[in-house]
């Protein structure tokens, strides 16, 4: 087809989106199970040609279906020109809105759901991809079909939205109903989320910092069943879940737990200041964000136990004695077998990689302290503070002085 390339950037980016997108066949043998089972659950066998009013008959060419269901579901819909026999590409289901447990309590209620229904249609709903941002989507939306159809006049936008009957026949209450076995409704959106978490791992373990935040685009990785009244209880208990995520990240991309721990506490902290969703947004956002550059700057991937212990020893204290003669001692290694498998794994001396973490901790100091510069040097573990200016011009051009007078 010619428009082959750009239907499958289409599908990528919806399920980088985390949006469910189908290509089905009409007419077809088996119905398309486009609900993630919810239907199956209330009528134990549904017909989805019908239930869904979708596919009862060929749908007009050259038209874009925005469809909302009655069990509060939204779907975009469209044909495939040049296609035998017919194709339609579907989004969804999906819901532009938080929706809410009072939305679902009067929906199920409705419906005369029994218990055990009700425990998987709350959760059905609990997993239900979010995408708060309509017009953008359907800006995407638009665009492809621009080229799909040969220009913005060549299609038209359908709106379908369906209600349930205000006579509805009580689920629980038809000849042909059975409590469900077991939770098959959740399962596939469970193994989903289960996925998605595995990608944020690997995305963190990689330093990835674009592809995790990309991930965390819609929150729909956070989104699961709500277990506290308190909506801000739960954002909290949302980000925790994200920070244990995160830390596994680093963990996999070989950090040593010094400095997850110490990241991951100082956001322990920072959680329970949680106020409001937006500082939830913007916490989660900066969680990401740190935990890839955390993995980019203290990976131990590729060095011999030997070396990571070196690494970490001066990464936890640059007052300590860092010398060469010092950490072969308490390594009880060879001091020059130290310093050529050092040299060989970091590409580097240990003298003058041991230079540039003070220099960067200098800096640091110098950006955000009034210390006086003779009190930075020791901190940076340089006690004779002309050493210590020698080595800071050395690798920044600049004394002290004059880098702080440049701050001014």
């Amino acid at each position: 087809m010619y428009y082959d390339t750009e239907l499958n950037f289409l599908c990528s980016l919806m399920k980088n989106l985390h949006l469910p997108v189908n290509i089905i066949e009409y007419p077809t043998s088996e119905p398309p199970e486009l609900d993630f089972g919810l239907r199956r659950m209330l009528y134990k066998e549904p017909d989805y040609q019908k239930t869904l009013s979708l596919f009862e008959e060929p749908l007009k060419e050259n038209t874009v279906f925005r469809i909302k269901d009655e069990y509060l579901c939204n779907y975009l819909l469209f044909a495939l020109p040049e296609t035998t026999p017919s194709k339609y590409l579907v989004i969804g289901p999906f819901t532009y809105t938080e929706i809410t447990e009072q939305m679902v309590l009067k929906l199920a209620e409705k419906l005369s759901l029994s218990p055990r229904q009700f425990s998987q249609f709350h959760r059905y709903y609990s997993d239900l991809p979010l995408h708060s941002d309509e017009n953008t989507l359907f800006a995407i939306i638009s665009t492809f079909c621009e080229k799909l159809y040969g220009s913005i006049e060549s299609f038209s936008v359908e709106t379908i939205e369906r209600r349930l009957s205000d006579n509805i026949e009580p689920v629980a209450s038809r000849p042909d109903f059975q409590e469900p076995e077991e939770a098959f409704l959740s399962m596939h959106r469970l193994e989903d989320r289960y996925a998605q978490e595995n990608n944020m791992i690997h995305a963190v373990s990689q330093g990835l910092v674009q592809k995790a935040e990309m991930m965390m685009g819609n929150n729909n990785i956070l989104r699961m069943e709500k277990r506290s009244a308190d909506p801000i209880r739960s954002l909290k208990n949302y980000t925790i879940i994200l920070n244990t995520l995160l830390r596994k990240g680093a963990e996999a991309g070989s950090v040593h737990p010094l400095h997850i721990d110490s990241l991951s506490s100082r956001f322990a902290r920072q959680i329970e200041q949680i106020s409001t969703p937006e500082n939830a947004v913007a916490l989660q956002k900066e969680m990401v964000h740190k935990y890839c550059l955390l993995v980019k700057n203290h990976s131990m991937k590729g060095y011999s136990l030997l070396i990571q212990k070196v690494l970490v020893r001066i990464d936890s204290d640059l007052t300590a004695d860092l010398s060469l003669k010092t950490q072969a001692a308490l390594l009880n290694v060879n001091a020059s077998y130290l310093s050529t498998l050092f040299k060989k794994e970091t590409g580097q001396t240990l003298t003058d990689y041991v230079n540039k973490k003070r220099v960067e901790h200098a800096l640091f100091l110098l950006n955000s302290s009034s210390m006086q510069i003779q009190t930075i040097a020791q901190y940076c573990g340089i006690p004779d503070v002309n050493y210590f200016t020698k080595i800071f011009k050395k690798y920044v051009g600049k004394t002290p002085k004059e880098y702080r007078d440049g701050i001014s």
